[in-house]
């Protein structure tokens, strides 16, 4: 799925083909908490996907949802089950959104609702896989470094499709799809001063845009999926094979 205009409004219903199915409300319950933020933020908003058929301690899956960074978890509903059905518990975030909530809000929220939902009682803390589409793999990216350069919980896995990982919208697939049927270079640069508060440069954090890192050692192995005809295609592979570089195991 791809990012609406960033101008776009939006609304709290599922995009086609993320739809609930029967079987998936057979399948699996769905249960809303909200959970403590970080430090001097509110309490963020999480939808638990359980399945029902599964027993014993599962293997967490913490979604984080694309859309410019200004959509909602009730957007991918569809995803979200689908993954709790193959045996895991899901846990998306509804983190703050852009315009009014620029970054670090919303990465923030997602490192909280990770430190939160390792420790679930029925949570196997050996098996935990970040997942994110877009903006979402932008901040499951920068999570993923958050955690090891906080000493925070030990991430299994990360999958990334689609990611924006960039601020600076340079690559030769940004120039090369300037403006898409529904998201081009022009989207990605309003998104990203949307979600930085500014239209500089100059010093964006890795914890914004997980490509300017320095550090690329020791994160959890990676799974990142690009599309061809996507302007988010040379960042998503730049970040891999930077992944690689620094000797983690990538599967692109």
């Amino acid at each position: 799925m791809r990012e609406p205009f960033v101008d776009q409004p939006f609304v709290d219903q599922p995009f086609p083909g993320q739809e609930l199915t029967e079987r998936m409300r057979r399948a699996v319950t769905i249960e809303e908490r909200r959970i403590p933020g970080p430090v001097g933020a509110p309490d963020v908003r999480v939808l638990i996907y359980r399945p029902l058929a599964a027993t014993g301690p599962l293997p967490l899956v913490l979604s984080v949802h694309g859309g410019a960074f200004a959509m909602r978890p009730d957007n991918f509903p569809g995803g979200d089950a689908r993954v709790a059905m193959l045996g895991a518990m899901v846990v998306a975030v509804d983190y703050r959104i852009v315009p009014d909530n620029p970054f670090p809000c919303g990465v923030e929220d997602c490192y909280a609702a990770l430190c939160w939902a390792v420790e679930l009682p029925d949570v196997d803390p050996g098996r935990v896989v970040l997942t994110g589409a877009s903006a979402g793999g932008a901040l499951v990216g920068a999570v993923t470094q958050i955690s090891r350069d906080r000493g925070g919980p030990r991430i299994t896995f990360q999958a990334l499709t689609i990611p924006v990982t960039d601020d600076r919208c340079d690559t030769a697939s940004m120039r090369q799809f300037v403006d898409g049927p529904l998201f081009g270079q022009t989207q990605a640069i309003q998104m990203w001063t949307r979600y930085l508060g500014t239209d500089q440069r100059s010093a964006t954090s890795p914890y914004a845009a997980p490509n300017r890192a320095d550090d690329l050692t020791d994160l959890p192995p990676a799974f990142i999926q690009v599309g061809g005809y996507d302007p988010l295609r040379d960042e998503g592979i730049i970040y891999a094979m930077r992944l690689m570089a620094a000797g983690v195991s990538v599967e692109l």
